[in-house]
């Protein structure tokens, strides 16, 4: 009689991790079941070692049944790695490309998709005041994890990191002195809240959300790069259906609107910093 083998311990892993997305988007309603495989193993290895476990079904049944766990695990599978004026050349390229496009409107919806902790948000609202838009512009800015969004209206970061801040803000073409813009607070810089007063902060899913407005620009840089291809697809769609005619989508460095089903509807703003004008 032939004894039947097992999965191998690979084979075992996966199924467990299908098994705790599914399980994640059946209880709590995140659905990260098409986020890239390389990625999300690692992130839920590392909670999985925080939390003193061994194997991925352990930490599945502990945050089933732990609302807490899996608000820790959530902030692991969020994209939180991000600095203000984030690459200079890019917010160079709004300034003169994309801001000439916003004045045209009487009234500009900026959507900040994926804001994390607020750094690339008050970014934004900097330069759109700088460029005397701030007035008449209103930024959504939106993130999956509810905990950074209340973190990103604080506006609250960490003074050690304001040198490579203001390098990043002159690069950018900052047109002001970058510390008349914040105050420190101990170990903390707070910018001026009044950069937010037109900012709406909220929490939306990218993957399971539907559109909510229509916008002129739509910023979303460095996140779909956690995705695979069927999900990015079901991003572009949204991002799509909530661009004006003619608004501007800015995505990362690494992300492209080549090959997706939306490449014909675009027209390159500039390449290289990977601005992309809606034409159809």
């Amino acid at each position: 009689m032939a004894i039947r083998v097992g999965p191998t311990r690979h084979a075992l892993e996966d199924l467990e991790l299908r098994l705790l997305l599914e399980g994640i988007y059946q209880h709590y309603g995140y659905d990260f079941r098409e986020y890239a495989r390389a990625s999300l193993r690692r992130r839920v290895w590392r909670r999985l070692l925080e939390e003193g476990l061994e194997t991925i079904s352990a930490l599945q049944d502990r945050l089933l049944h732990d609302p807490q766990c899996f608000e820790r695990l959530l902030v692991d599978l969020s994209v939180t790695v991000t600095t203000m004026f984030r690459d200079p050349s890019f917010y160079q390229a709004l300034r003169e490309k994309v801001v000439p496009l916003l004045r045209t409107y009487p009234f500009v919806r900026v959507w900040n998709a994926g804001c994390s902790t607020g750094e690339e948000t008050f970014s934004l609202a900097i330069l759109l005041h700088e460029e005397g838009l701030g007035e008449r512009a209103r930024i959504y800015a939106t993130d999956i994890n509810d905990v950074v969004v209340r973190q990103a209206k604080l506006g609250t970061f960490s003074l050690e990191k304001m040198r490579e801040y203001t390098q990043n803000y002159i690069r950018s073409g900052g047109k002001a002195s970058f510390s008349d813009y914040y105050k420190v607070y101990g170990d903390k810089a707070r910018f001026d809240p009044s950069l937010v007063d037109n900012v709406v902060f909220a929490q939306h899913n990218l993957v399971s959300d539907s559109e909510f407005n229509q916008f002129h620009l739509i910023v979303c840089r460095n996140v779909m790069i956690y995705f695979d291809r069927s999900l990015q697809d079901k991003v572009h769609d949204l991002f799509h259906r909530s661009l004006v005619r003619f608004g501007v989508l800015a995505l990362g460095h690494k992300e492209s609107l080549r090959f997706t089903s939306h490449t014909d509807d675009y027209e390159e703003v500039d390449g290289r910093e990977k601005l992309w004008r809606r034409i159809s």
